[in-house]
């Protein structure tokens, strides 16, 4: 695989956009953010590309989420230029062009988060999807934590949330929160073809469509407005915590965490 972090690749009308850290299960620092939100953007404004495919390099993990390691040395995970992108370029970015997660492997943390904002998912037989954030002190606040109850039915979301475990791709299924289940060699391959369904169609009724669907206006959602306005504050108070440093030092130092509840 190439050393990039991000690997870009135009596959006809669609773009595809790989996490290439399989050594670190394509967990996201500043580098990723920024390649995959120059990514989108190129996307959204060639009238050429239609649809967009996000995927990971390898076969065990399509996202672990943050890169922790990277959290826990007070790195940035986004570029100081382009903060309205969100969590990995990604979760914020609203491009008019429809956007599939081809899931391979595990989904966790801030890579089901990157799946709540795409707007297909076609996923492994292998993948699982989880929100272990709870885990590790902090809270899933790249959209998570809110966009998991507005897709999920409230019960199964509220247990996902507040226990932090994961749920395999038939389960996601069943739920509505992956659209197709295929075989693990097969993720890309069926992604690709749900893109090339899309993009057979007149490009801009389909652009049309997603804008009135997803409530996009001026590439913003205004409807989530509010949802991020509380998970900024919630944010603000839990990351000075001695939990929420606690968190990602233990997973750096691979061991149990230790609560104190301040």
């Amino acid at each position: 695989m190439s050393e990039s972090p991000v690997l870009v690749e135009r596959r006809g009308r669609v773009l595809v956009i790989t996490f290439n850290r399989p050594e670190a299960r394509n967990a996201i620092d500043l580098e990723c953010a920024r390649r995959v939100g120059q990514a989108l953007d190129e996307a959204d404004k060639d009238p050429e590309i239609r649809a967009v495919v996000v995927t990971g390099a390898g076969v065990k993990a399509f996202c672990a989420g943050a890169d922790l390691k990277a959290v826990a040395r007070g790195e940035n995970s986004l570029p100081e230029e382009h903060q309205e992108w969100g969590f990995a370029g990604y979760v914020t970015h609203h491009i008019s062009k429809p956007t599939i997660a081809a899931v391979n492997g595990f989904a966790l943390g801030g890579g089901m988060e990157i799946a709540l904002a795409s707007d297909l998912v076609v996923a492994a037989e292998t993948a699982q999807f989880g929100l272990p954030e709870v885990k590790r002190g902090i809270i899933a606040a790249a959209g998570g934590a809110f966009r998991i109850a507005r897709q999920l039915p409230p019960k199964v979301a509220m247990e996902l949330l507040l226990t932090g475990d994961a749920i395999d791709s038939g389960a996601a299924h069943r739920l509505g929160l992956v659209n197709h289940v295929v075989p693990q060699g097969r993720v890309l391959g069926a992604a690709l073809e749900l893109a090339e369904r899309i993009c057979a169609n007149a490009p801009l009724a389909v652009q049309a469509s997603k804008r009135i669907a997803r409530g996009i206006s001026d590439g913003r959602v205004p409807s989530e407005d509010a949802f991020w306005s509380v998970n900024a504050a919630e944010i603000a108070k839990l990351r000075t915590s001695e939990d929420a440093q606690e968190g990602p030092r233990a997973f750096a130092e691979k061991r149990a965490p230790v609560w104190k509840a301040r």
